[in-house]
């Protein structure tokens, strides 16, 4: 289902993946610094968690400004929260590299705001911790105030989050956290001798069996 979520004097193009029975929990999914929505992890994810009774709503916000990716994201979730054809009982914000850094600022600023616990929980897929060749320069600052349940799913070779160092910030969130490293998966997730879907269905499984052990209800 296409819709048009209205921000600021534009509008965000979005797309609901609805699962056959009505969804108790819902997750946003957003692109990272390149793409958009139909990105094909995205696309792959959002069907495989709406197969298994989870309304996934992904949006496109182009752009390499953070705080204004952080706002756009900050209206998707009002939009879902305020829908009146869907009541969901909680969200998790789901999202790829500078989505996942949009994703995390969200939730550090409306815990501050108000905390209703309506978000329930951030997975970040290649979270982007420090430029290519700059690792004493880390952008954990969102993380380390996070307090719902954090998923991280990376590679191992990704030359933006270098194990050792997520590792690390890892140890010093207060959050409860969990990674799954994708062996010798770049920052794209691609790994050399593997086929893309083969990739995704073990993104896709470690995602939803996470989401399983985060929820008070029984998912398909």
């Amino acid at each position: 289902v296409k819709v048009k979520i209205p921000f600021g004097n534009k509008y965000l193009d979005a797309i609901f993946s609805v699962p056959e029975k009505k969804p108790i929990y819902g997750v946003i999914l957003t692109h990272g610094a390149g793409g958009d929505m139909n990105f094909p992890q995205l696309v792959s994810l959002a069907t495989c968690l709406a197969s298994h009774g989870v309304l996934c709503l992904r949006f496109t916000c182009r752009g390499l400004n953070l705080a204004y990716r952080t706002k756009a994201f900050k209206t998707v979730v009002e939009y879902l929260k305020r829908s009146d054809d869907y009541q969901l009982s909680g969200i998790f914000l789901a999202a790829r590299s500078m989505g996942s850094r949009a994703a995390a600022s969200v939730i550090h600023q409306m815990s501050q705001d108000y905390d209703d616990g309506f978000i329930q929980g951030l997975v970040c897929l290649s979270y982007p911790l420090h430029r290519p060749t700059l690792q004493s320069k880390l952008r954990d600052e969102d993380l380390l105030l996070v307090r719902c349940p954090v998923l991280f799913v990376s590679g191992s070779e990704d030359k933006m989050c270098e194990k050792q160092l997520l590792e690390d910030v890892m140890s010093k969130m207060k959050a409860p956290k969990k990674i799954h490293w994708i062996d010798k998966a770049n920052h794209g997730l691609a790994v050399k001798g593997r086929t893309t879907d083969d990739v995704m269905e073990e993104i896709n499984g470690q995602v939803f069996s996470w989401l399983k052990e985060n929820v008070q209800v029984e998912l398909e």
